[in-house]
């Protein structure tokens, strides 16, 4: 029972280590940082977006079909890919005239 404990914590442990490629975004002043992040193409990327704003903001995608609101002082996670090589623009919907960025899969 023992060797069967240790070898499911083993593979939980690899299972972990060889999770998607994480990418920090942060949105302050209605503003995304940075407004630019370039992820591996054909792979599957975990963005960790984090409002620092008090109001929410939409994380909004139509090239990525993706729409998730973040409320203000939080943090989200957001899934994308495996995507194919090229530029795929966001905005934050509430304040489209500053909150733009492009997510370039290389």
């Amino acid at each position: 029972m023992a060797r069967l404990a240790a070898l499911l914590m083993t593979l939980s442990l690899g299972a972990i280590a060889a999770g998607e490629p994480e990418f920090a975004l942060s949105i302050e002043n209605h503003k995304f940082t940075p407004d630019r992040i370039e992820v591996p193409a054909g792979k599957k990327v975990k963005l960790l977006v984090e409002n620092k704003d008090a109001t929410p903001e939409e994380f909004e995608s139509s090239a990525l079909k993706i729409e998730k609101v973040i409320p203000g002082k939080s943090k989200a996670t957001i899934f994308i890919g495996p995507l194919k090589p090229g530029e795929y623009k966001f905005v934050g919907e509430f304040n489209e005239k500053t909150a733009k960025g492009v997510i370039v899969a290389k």
